[in-house]
């Protein structure tokens, strides 16, 4: 038997189960009233932060434009997750702050998450999918999780 398998698969694998994740969460989070939530709306509102930011810091920790980061923002304002106001250490600045609806979903997807981490860990062994995150961790480079991914797998 030839247990040498094509290198090709470890990035369709990685990939395809990233999505099936992705996926599953949001299937959960739109029967849970966010029916209009999407993958990039969660990077954005990680962009944002807890203590706001403006578009352009946005942009930037997206890897995107300032007039992209604009569009999305002005998306999670109309979903009611987010919110333009004064920034009251600079009047020039305005930022975008998280609504505590906003706030919600992102606590919603963490639970959700979890939820989805116990189911493989069903399916495949609590010792299993240990094994197979720390070696994510291993090979992984130190940098390789940054906000910008959704750029990244757009261009």
């Amino acid at each position: 038997m030839n247990s040498l398998r094509a290198g090709y698969e470890l990035p369709l694998l990685l990939l395809a189960g990233f999505r099936t994740l992705v996926d599953e969460l949001h299937d959960e989070l739109a029967r849970r009233g966010h029916p209009q939530a999407r993958p990039a709306h969660g990077f954005a509102m990680q962009a944002i932060g807890p203590d706001g930011a403006t578009a352009s810091d946005i942009g930037r920790r997206l890897g995107i434009s300032k007039q992209a980061a604009g569009k999305t923002v002005d998306r999670l304002i109309a979903l009611g997750y987010a919110e333009r106001g004064a920034d009251h250490a600079d009047a020039r600045r305005r930022l975008v702050r998280r609504t505590t609806h906003g706030d919600e979903m992102l606590a919603l997807s963490a639970a959700i998450f979890d939820r989805l981490r116990k189911q493989w860990a069903q399916t495949l062994g609590e010792q299993q999918l240990r094994t197979m995150e720390d070696g994510l961790r291993t090979v992984a480079a130190p940098n390789a999780f940054r906000l910008d991914t959704t750029r990244w797998l757009g261009d």
